[in-house]
């Protein structure tokens, strides 16, 4: 099992919205051939199949923060029609765009759930998914989505991009209110780089301080001498933080802070030669505009690492991986979230195909359901869903590393990520 200690930041409303730590179990996968769907009957095979996609494309966060699962999951289907679809019927994508609010994720849900009939959501990424007891009473399969928030480790029908061991019987998140972190992140820097102390920098506002305790957790558990940083929301003074990282030699950076907070936190220490081994950031900062981010910092720049459960973007080299930066060629950007919505994508094509033909709510929701692992074809380390009574004292958790070079991008490190491995103890907290 495997409950990342991966956290993306936004801000909303004035505020640090916290997104949730990524989940899912991490197995070797085996033949994911499904099982017949025995639902209602489905319309015929010439009409398309109809799938949802909910995003916070306009949210307070600002444009683009929680696009990059839709379009990633958009250019697979477009690829999968342009080549015939599944089994000889088209994919109808249909859109909706909830403006980062609860009430406008309820409308999404009604329009998309109860009013189209889609027969599955795909690559859900929202910033307040407060329709996520609809989707579930419905019956709706919620494949590959974001798990921002606990909805995820709450609901059945529910399936995100990293899995779940969690009950899900819709009352309380994970077990008793309770989810579980690894600390397999910390263990690796310390692995690979002898790192012994790590800096961790927060808003003084309750979501980023609740994270950088759980990393503080994490870290010390792990040996790590921590030092903690906590800046005016309003008027971080990042400068003071970076001289100080720098005097008590840091080898590493971690946050709970959101991309411009970080992008001013690496100006601040390039200015005073605050230099580290690794500036860690997230996987919803791994993107392909990182020279333009960060184009007045340099040196921390090449000094970016970041941490995941999916593969490589920049990973030319693998078949799955080229496919998708073949279909994006083009795009403004390329990202580890369009790569993980590309994943989703292919997760519902391959659930959709094991209905032969009668593609419905309840044969695609089987297929998730299996207790099988998944992976995209390589593209995430394996993904099972499972319902445990307790969660399990120790797992064994992998890891997807990748580093920024300038003029190379992102290089992945620590070798291939099913072989990145850790036994590491769970750490409870709150969501």
């Amino acid at each position: 099992m495997r409950r990342r200690l991966l956290a993306a930041e936004a801000i909303a409303a004035g505020l640090l919205v916290l997104l949730s730590t990524a989940c899912g179990s991490r197995l070797p996968e085996s033949d994911f051939g499904g099982r017949r769907g025995t639902g209602t009957a489905s319309p015929a095979r010439t009409e398309p199949i109809r799938v949802g996609i909910i995003a916070s494309a306009t949210s307070p966060v600002g444009g683009g923060a929680f696009t990059g699962p839709r379009d990633g999951a958009q250019a697979y289907f477009d690829r999968l029609n342009a080549r015939g679809g599944i089994d000889g019927r088209q994919v109808e994508v249909r859109t909706c765009d909830d403006g980062g609010s609860g009430v406008g994720n309820n409308e999404c849900v009604r329009e998309l759930v109860e009013e189209q009939q889609v027969v599955a959501l795909v690559g859900t990424t929202v910033l307040d998914y407060a329709g996520a007891p609809r989707v579930s009473a419905a019956g709706v399969p919620d494949i590959g989505g974001q798990p921002i928030g606990p909805a995820y480790d709450t609901y059945p029908h529910l399936y995100s991009i990293y899995g779940s061991r969690a009950p899900r019987e819709g009352d309380k998140p994970g077990w008793d209110g309770k989810l579980y972190g690894g600390t397999e992140v910390y263990r690796y820097f310390k692995r690979e780089h002898g790192a012994g102390t790590a800096a961790v920098v927060s808003y003084n506002q309750s979501a980023s301080a609740a994270y950088a305790r759980l990393v503080t957790r994490g870290l010390r558990a792990e040996g790590y001498r921590v030092v903690t940083h906590q800046v005016d929301f309003t008027l971080p003074n990042f400068r003071a933080v970076a001289a100080d990282l720098k005097q008590r030699g840091a080898d590493l950076v971690f946050d709970a802070m959101d991309t411009h907070g970080n992008v001013q936190l690496c100006r601040a220490m390039d200015a005073v030669g605050a230099n580290v081994t690794a500036k860690v950031t997230n996987a919803q900062n791994w993107t392909s505009t990182v020279a333009d981010d960060y184009k007045d910092a340099p040196r921390c720049r090449n000094a970016l690492w970041v941490t995941g459960s999916s593969r490589n973007h920049d990973d030319a080299g693998h078949p799955a991986v080229r496919e998708f930066r073949e279909a994006t060629e083009g795009a403004d950007e390329r990202s580890q979230w369009q790569l993980e919505g590309w994943a989703a994508a292919m997760w519902f094509t391959d659930a959709a195909r094991s209905c032969d033909g009668e593609v419905t709510r309840a044969c695609v929701d089987r297929f998730m359901e299996r207790g099988e692992p998944y992976s995209a074809r390589g593209l995430l380390l394996p993904v099972v869903f499972e319902r445990l009574p307790e969660p399990p004292k120790t797992v064994r958790n992998c890891l997807s590393v990748a580093r920024w070079q300038d003029g190379q991008g992102w290089v992945t490190q620590g070798g291939e990520m099913n072989d990145n491995c850790f036994d590491v103890p769970q750490l409870s907290y709150e969501p």
